[in-house]
């Protein structure tokens, strides 16, 4: 026999917000002119690391996609970016908040990075900050972000993951943006809701 389900509306609510994940594609490494081909591959949400390449890449193709910055952010290079970009992936410094609160147009929306794993290699705001950090910030946080450790397991990150959902929900925000080709499955479990992919996406090896 089976188990029927009861529906609870609240629950389905929660799960489809879960499983409502964006991809980005991480336009790093393509090229200007193959740009119109992601297009045409269904891609709608593009992220570059350089300020001056998604200058350059937007002033050709801007239409095509949505625009995020996913990478370093430069306080001198924050001016550059507002009003161009969805969101602002990698907001850790109190020098970028600064430039914020001087250049920031009304829709300005950011991400702040989190250093979920201690990780000396990594930048980012601790946990324990976190609070302060958004409580000083100029404009509005749409969520978090965060770039674990490379490792050869995915599951390896799980933890990390988890950690940013629990500090996610603590502070009432809703985006999500963790996990990149080599551990996004994982992300998407833990309540990821951008996805960064670069390889996994754009490589015929990853088929």
């Amino acid at each position: 026999m089976v188990d029927l389900i009861r529906v609870d509306p609240e629950v389905v609510a929660a799960n489809l917000a879960r499983v409502r994940i964006e991809i980005l594609a991480a336009i790093k490494y393509v090229e200007l002119h193959d740009l119109p081909a992601l297009a045409q591959a269904g891609v709608t949400l593009v992220g570059e690391n350089r300020a001056q390449e998604l200058i350059a890449k937007q002033a050709a193709h801007g239409p095509l996609f949505a625009w995020d910055f996913i990478g370093a952010l430069q306080s001198r290079k924050v001016k550059d970016l507002v009003g161009r970009v969805r969101y602002i992936h990698s907001v850790a410094s109190d020098s970028v908040l600064e430039q914020l609160g001087k250049h920031a147009t009304p829709g300005t929306h950011v991400l702040i990075e989190v250093n979920v794993a201690g990780d000396a290699s990594k930048s980012g705001i601790a946990p324990a900050d976190l609070g302060a950090f958004i409580a000083r910030c100029p404009v509005a946080v749409a969520g978090l972000m965060t770039m674990p450790p490379f490792t050869a397991e995915a599951e390896d990150n799980r933890l990390h993951f988890q950690t940013l959902t629990r500090l996610a929900e603590e502070h009432g925000l809703a985006q999500l943006s963790m996990g990149t080709s080599q551990d996004y499955r994982v992300a998407v479990e833990e309540g990821a809701t951008i996805i960064r992919l670069g390889d996994a996406l754009l490589s015929a090896s990853a088929q």
